[in-house]
């Protein structure tokens, strides 16, 4: 007799989709799936049937499991099928099920900290009386993923609710813009399209992790944090931040990440562009589809330390001008962002002390090097909220954008570095940190934020949050010397900037601060208030308006100094998103007492309205209707709408809108045909020539007919 031919193998892509939380895939979803996706360490069937019936005694059949074009020990799974198994989570076993005729049932159970990716099969058989040979090898594909549900994998979650959010949730919402008017801008990650795998399987090729590595999820994150960017090595997505994008896609105009991957599988080319909230949401698709719990958070004033110093530093010329550049740091100036977003991943750390598991941090957005290549991450956050600087990866680096000190320093040649310290706010880096809440989505509204900030630092100007910092300062030489300079000074004059309240785009604002006098003596003030637009990495676009001059302030008296900004001074020089940032100094000609604020809002535009004319049927066509008011006080023009949605064929589509009047109602209509029952999402984006960066999203409900 010969050898077992093969005559097919099937992995029951939906049954096994079922105990391995893998069902919403779309291939899964297919008429005939022939993908397979399993998590490790957990059992999946499988069978195969041959062209003669089965002789338990005399036949012999091995399943060899393999990963990469070079399988080695960590990347091979050679397993005979046998009826007595005794599974062990660190090892390959197939155990048979039953015997039918010419078919064999069976359960493969893998290893626990297997490496993820697309595994190969081939089937080898022969008779246990000759040498002789068949082989077969299997032509479909089938995934293993982390299993965060499995108490044995690196990345479990105890309360495995929460994966229903950090793993399994396709649609979430990242905070941006300035402290006072953050809003959730809505993004669909959409990790369980049917490229996303194969993107991601294409940018870990890429980012050449090595096969036997990549069922390590700190290895794992920290490689996506520097393949996400297109950098080092031919990554994802090219960073850009000037405002010229018309060889590319603006950053405000994706609406999600599966156009991005998409786009990068097909042409194998970088895309262009991203800023830190799309590099953020690549992260998240692509962390969520291989298995790892991650989220995207958003850290509202951040700071970018060049220097590590753990301070944030502006310098001032004698007279209080402020300077560009950093004299004391050739790495270039420290800066702040009015917002920064990365990702948190989930995962035990056994390269670390005991109590690091648990949120790490990891930054795909390009801003310094580590260990020469732009990659961040991942920093546990409990090391972060520590202080302990010297935990691989980054800590020092998290700790700055979360917790540094904001140092001014006014040129003195009477001191002896050259510098002395002006007044400041220990308050201003980290004010807050959001993320989206689980299981609540609210496209208009705030009710899914969550401010994670405990989680990062202990509360501002507690003791722990001081000591904390201080922590970090003692481990870093460069930081000590920072510290140790800022010394005391006269100060009988107090400053306060006044909070502008919202300003709608169009509108008028002003600006107000006061200058309290709390000594018995006159005092002569040199002041100045500027107003300038900038771009959300802090770097200043044009100045709008600015005035300065000489106040004097009696003996325990009050006064104020302003300026009105109107709408016609802002809105030639507004760049993207409308963020404008208003600075304030002053010096006191008497006692060389030196102030400086600032502050930074966003000028605000009105949201996308989705509404449907009727109630959505499973496979019937409706109509979606987009709309916003026009803000401006001149007509839009070149107006396209771009729709993304999880229930809709044909991904994302781009809908031209006619010219709005000033004042007038800018809308279009949108064919909708639902493909799947439940809770679907719509996310938007709008772009004129006049007006761009407009959001909105929907969720709604698909009926049976």
């Amino acid at each position: 007799m010969d050898p077992l031919v093969v005559d097919v193998v099937h992995f029951y892509p939906k049954e096994n989709s079922q105990t391995h939380y893998t069902v919403k895939f779309e291939v899964i979803n297919d008429e005939n799936p022939t993908t397979a996706i399993v998590r490790r360490g957990q059992p999946f069937n499988g069978v195969v049937r041959f062209t003669r019936p089965v002789d338990e005694n005399e036949d012999v059949v091995q399943l060899v499991f393999t990963l990469g074009d070079k399988p080695q020990m960590d990347t091979q799974g050679s397993i005979f099928l046998k009826r007595d198994v005794l599974p062990d989570k660190y090892s390959w076993s197939a155990k048979i099920l039953d015997v039918q005729g010419d078919t064999i049932s069976f359960e493969v159970s893998t290893p626990v900290n297997l490496p993820v990716g697309v595994w190969a099969l081939r089937v080898v058989t022969r008779m246990k009386s000759s040498q002789a040979r068949e082989v077969y090898d299997f032509d479909q594909d089938l995934y293993i993923l982390f299993n965060p549900w499995n108490p044995d994998d690196q990345t479990y979650m105890e309360d495995t609710n929460l994966l229903q959010e950090y793993v399994l949730n396709d649609v979430g919402k990242v905070w941006v813009g300035p402290i006072k008017t953050t809003r959730g801008k809505p993004w669909f990650y959409g990790q369980f399209d049917s490229i996303v795998l194969p993107a991601t399987m294409f940018l870990l090729d890429r980012a050449e992790i090595p096969f036997h590595q990549r069922g390590d999820p700190v290895k794992m994150t920290r490689a996506i944090s520097r393949i996400v960017n297109s950098n080092d090595d031919g990554g994802v997505l090219i960073g850009r931040w000037d405002g010229q994008y018309d060889d590319g896609t603006a950053p405000s105009e994706w609406t999600g990440s599966v156009d991005i991957l998409a786009q990068y599988l097909e042409t194998q080319q970088e895309v262009a562009y991203g800023q830190c909230w799309v590099f953020a949401g690549v992260v998240t698709t692509v962390c969520r589809a291989l298995g790892i719990p991650s989220r995207v958070v958003s850290n509202l004033v951040s700071a970018h330390d060049a220097n590590s110093s753990l301070t944030v530093d502006k310098y001032y010329t004698e007279t209080m001008d402020e300077l560009d550049f950093d004299p004391n740091n050739p790495q270039g100036a420290d800066s702040i962002w009015n917002y920064h977003v990365w990702n948190d991943v989930w995962m035990a750390r056994p390269d670390l002390p005991a109590g690091y598991g648990g949120w790490q941090a990891i930054d795909a957005t390009p801003q310094e090097t580590s260990l020469g290549m732009y990659q961040c991450g991942p920093a546990s956050l409990e090391a972060i909220k520590q202080g302990v600087i010297g935990l691989n990866h980054d800590v020092e680096f998290m700790l700055a954008s979360v917790n540094a000190d904001l140092m001014r320093w006014r040129k003195d040649p009477d001191s002896e570095s050259g510098f002395s310290m002006v007044d400041t706010n220990n308050y201003h880096i980290g004010r807050m940190i959001l993320t989206k809440k689980p299981f609540v989505f609210d496209p208009l509204g705030d009710e899914d934020r969550e401010d994670i900030i405990g989680q990062y630092k202990y509360k501002e100007g507690t003791a722990s949050e001081r000591l904390a910092l201080m922590n970090g300062v003692r481990y870093s030489e460069r930081a000590k010397r920072y510290y140790a300079v800022a010394g005391s000074a006269t100060n009988d004059v107090t400053f306060k900037m006044r909070d502008i309240d919202t300003v709608l785009i169009g509108k008028d604002f002003r600006v107000i601060f006061d200058i309290d006098n709390i000594s018995n003596e006159g005092r002569n003030i040199k002041a100045a208030l500027s107003a300038t637009t900038v771009f959300y990495n802090g770097v200043k676009a044009e100045l709008v308006k600015k005035i300065e001059g000489k106040v004097f302030v009696g003996p325990q008296k009050h006064e104020q100094v302003s300026i009105l900004v109107k709408a016609d001074d802002y809105l030639p020089k507004l760049v993207e998103y409308c963020n404008m940032k208003i600075s304030a100094m002053a010096i006191v000609d008497e006692t060389k007492q030196s102030w400086a604020d600032d502050d930074d809002f966003q000028i605000l535009k009105p949201n996308i309205s989705i509404k449907f004319n009727e109630d959505l049927i499973l496979n019937q066509p409706v109509t979606a209707v987009l709309s916003f008011v026009n803000p401006l006080e001149r007509a839009l023009t070149g107006c396209e709408f771009r729709v993304t949605s999880s229930g809709v064929a044909g991904r994302t589509l781009r809908i031209p809108a006619d010219d709005a009047p000033p004042h007038g109602l800018v809308s279009a209509q949108v064919p909708v045909l639902p493909n799947k029952l439940g809770m679907i999402s719509f996310v938007a984006t709008f772009k004129s020539t006049e007006l761009k960066d407009i959001n909105g999203a929907a969720s709604v409900e698909v009926f049976e007919g």
